[in-house]
């Protein structure tokens, strides 16, 4: 037993030894101490951000659902799908190109909000 308790003596006597040590490194440590610092500050807004980004959703899913119920929008629906049945056969198809272009533009505006979204979130 003597001998290991000289043993974890001299180790902690080393281990004590080399904490005192100091490594003239020219602030880089205090440098990378500052930098995870900033990071932790950044990964909060982040999440904040993002706790913000799906209260955003679950709130625009909520109304949607809501008014789909006051509005009766499944009778909508269901009107809307007979009228393209019956109508189906008999009409040729035509290209509204109004339509085409208000969608692209809309699918375009949703992907740059996505693209910068994404972008604040990397930084």
């Amino acid at each position: 037993m003597d001998m290991m308790e000289d043993n974890e003596r001299l180790l902690q006597q080393f281990f004590n030894d080399a904490a005192r040590q100091q490594i003239d490194d020219n602030g880089f440590t205090d440098r990378v101490m500052q930098r995870i610092e900033a990071e932790g500050k950044l990964q909060t807004s982040n999440v904040r951000l993002r706790t913000f980004n799906r209260l955003w959703n679950v709130f625009c899913i909520t109304t949607f659902v809501v008014l789909f119920i006051v509005f009766r929008g499944w009778e909508l629906l269901a009107v809307h799908f007979e009228v393209m049945l019956r109508t189906l056969a008999t009409q040729s198809f035509s290209i509204n190109l109004m339509m085409i272009f208000s969608v692209v533009f809309g699918l375009l505006l949703v992907g740059a909000g996505e693209v910068i979204s994404s972008e604040r979130v990397r930084r």
